[in-house]
């Protein structure tokens, strides 16, 4: 049975819903860094958002968001490419996702790596190779491609909250590229 059939297109809840989730259940989340690989396959380039955070400060990102109600985590992670890097990026999502590193988010700073104060979310890591042409959509101001060398000498890491300096770390150690 297809996603409009069961009337999952769109929003998964109404807000006032999604509110009263996030405040009692963990919530599924998926984050992907993208990344550009040479002729070999091994990873040269990671792809950064810029974007405004919930406090207002302009930070660095990578791609994320909720896994929808009978959606694939390949599915998920193709829609979210899709919203942040547009529809010709082009991603190579591999057949059976399987992936680097899990975090746990948690409302509460310091219970974890990983804070999110409107949840506790459960995010499963995907290191993802984009082929084509990407452009920023929705809510991210621009996207950037670092070398991985520029990346870990530069203070690029820093801008990023949440945590996605250590997903970014953790998703190039799991890589082989430092």
């Amino acid at each position: 049975m297809s996603r409009t059939a069961l009337g999952t297109e769109g929003a998964w809840f109404e807000p006032e819903e999604m509110g009263e989730l996030r405040r009692r259940l963990p919530i599924p989340y998926v984050d992907v860094v993208p990344v550009r690989t040479d002729v070999d396959g091994t990873v040269s380039q990671v792809g950064l958002l810029l974007r405004a955070s919930g406090a207002g400060r302009i930070i660095r990102d990578i791609v994320s968001g909720r896994v929808l109600i009978h959606e694939t985590l390949r599915e998920a992670i193709a829609r979210h490419i899709d919203k942040d890097l547009g529809p010709m990026a082009l991603p190579r999502i591999p057949a059976s996702p399987v992936p680097f590193t899990v975090a746990e988010y948690f409302p509460t700073p310091g219970q974890s790596l990983f804070t999110d104060a409107r949840q506790h979310a459960i995010a499963l890591g995907y290191i993802v190779p984009v082929d084509g042409e990407c452009a920023p959509q929705e809510d991210a101001l621009e996207l950037a491609w670092f070398d991985v060398a520029e990346l870990m000498d530069s203070p690029v890491l820093s801008e990023m909250e949440n945590g996605h300096d250590i997903i970014v770390r953790r998703a190039l150690a799991h890589a082989g590229v430092i």
